[in-house]
């Protein structure tokens, strides 16, 4: 990545890509980092053309862009705490030209008053997800604020953030989560208070033999459909290098679930 000069007001950012280069990103250089998790979220997500999404705490919109140039046509959401974030999302998102997905200054679990995001009376969303912060608030805290509060949520916090998504959700559209294996048990359980069924856990092995730290986890509104637990993705080969099938993922976008 390269350093851009800083512009107006805004941190200094610094210009990467993603997707072996076909979408444009623009990150700040201090603050909390973009990893694999937007990504590898994006491809779980079961989108097809023309539906709409919402994406909480979206950050600089890593993963709602992954989804845009995997899907065409999507429409949707992007909500973000922080006001240099939004207009960074915003930018990035006009840079490559995914001019149907707007982004709103919001401070889950509370959503925007949006006409996409109405309420039980009439729910609009087909798909939601979410990479919520990992760290609970009796962890070590950032000593810069943008990566403090992309980073820690107090515990209880996460059911609020699945009760308030899912709030959103037509009949069997989609919540999914990018989480770290030791919130599993307490995420499951949030989306079965939230009336999600068909949960299906997918982890993400960083090697061979080398216990998942990364679980990706989706829930489907009103189904009965019982809980599957899927064999997942290997990260890394013994080398370090990627897999082949993560490639396929991180670099030519394919999706990881149907």
């Amino acid at each position: 990545m390269t350093v851009v000069s800083r512009m107006d007001t805004m941190p200094v950012v610094t210009q990467g890509t993603l997707l072996d280069g076909r979408i444009h990103y623009k990150q700040f250089r201090d603050g909390n980092r973009t990893g694999l998790e937007p990504v590898l979220m994006a491809a779980c997500v079961p989108a097809r053309r023309g539906d709409c999404v919402v994406e909480g705490g979206c950050g600089a919109g890593a993963g709602l862009m992954c989804l845009a140039s995997r899907v065409p046509a999507i429409a949707g959401i992007g909500l973000e705490c922080d006001s240099p974030t939004v207009a960074l999302a915003q930018a990035n998102l006009r840079e490559n030209g995914f001019d149907s997905i707007r982004i709103l200054h919001a401070t889950l679990p509370l959503m925007p008053d949006d006409s996409l995001l109405s309420g039980p009376a009439i729910r609009r969303i087909d798909h939601a997800f979410a990479n919520p912060p990992w760290h609970d608030h009796a962890s070590t805290s950032s000593p810069v604020g943008r990566r403090d509060m992309a980073r820690r949520l107090p515990r209880a916090d996460l059911a609020k953030w699945v009760g308030s998504l899912s709030a959103q959700l037509r009949h069997h559209g989609t919540l999914t989560l990018a989480l770290p294996a030791r919130l599993l048990d307490h995420a499951i359980s949030a989306m079965d208070d939230s009336r999600l069924g068909d949960i299906t856990v997918f982890p993400c092995w960083p090697r061979q033999g080398v216990a998942a730290k990364i679980v990706l986890l989706r829930g489907r509104m009103a189904s009965r459909a019982p809980a599957r637990l899927l064999p997942g993705i290997v990260l890394h080969r013994a080398d370090g290098a990627f897999t082949d099938e993560a490639r396929a993922i991180l670099r030519d976008g394919q999706a990881l679930l149907p």
